[in-house]
């Protein structure tokens, strides 16, 4: 039997766009996927601090250092530029497995860039 576990969370990132006329997903910049081990084309959950909105999406690399969180495609209806976001993925483990993993946590600046 398989459970899903948190595995990795990006907490509290300031949208800085929000693309309509895209195709979809969240673009996250790549140094913050890196640092929370989530990988391009994952399936992440959103949560939207400032209006309780949560909803499902895939990721896209951003631009190393550009500090870039946006959500593209329908998905820009949910936001507005400057919400603060949680961006949040699962793994599917083992009961045994999940009882010693150890999820990563990164926690960015107000300018989502991570502390050096």
């Amino acid at each position: 039997m398989f459970i899903e576990v948190f595995k990795s969370k990006i907490h509290r990132v300031r949208v800085t766009e929000a693309n309509l006329n895209y195709v979809g997903s969240i673009t996250i910049d790549e140094d913050l996927l890196e640092a929370a081990n989530i990988i391009v084309g994952e399936k992440v959950q959103v949560v939207n601090n400032n209006n309780g909105e949560r909803f499902e999406t895939y990721t896209i690399r951003g631009e190393r250092g550009s500090g870039i969180i946006c959500l593209n495609g329908a998905a820009a209806r949910r936001v507005q530029v400057d919400d603060i976001l949680i961006i949040i993925a699962y793994a599917l483990m083992t009961p045994e497995e999940a009882k010693t993993f150890t999820p990563t946590t990164v926690f960015p600046d107000e300018h989502n860039r991570l502390a050096k």
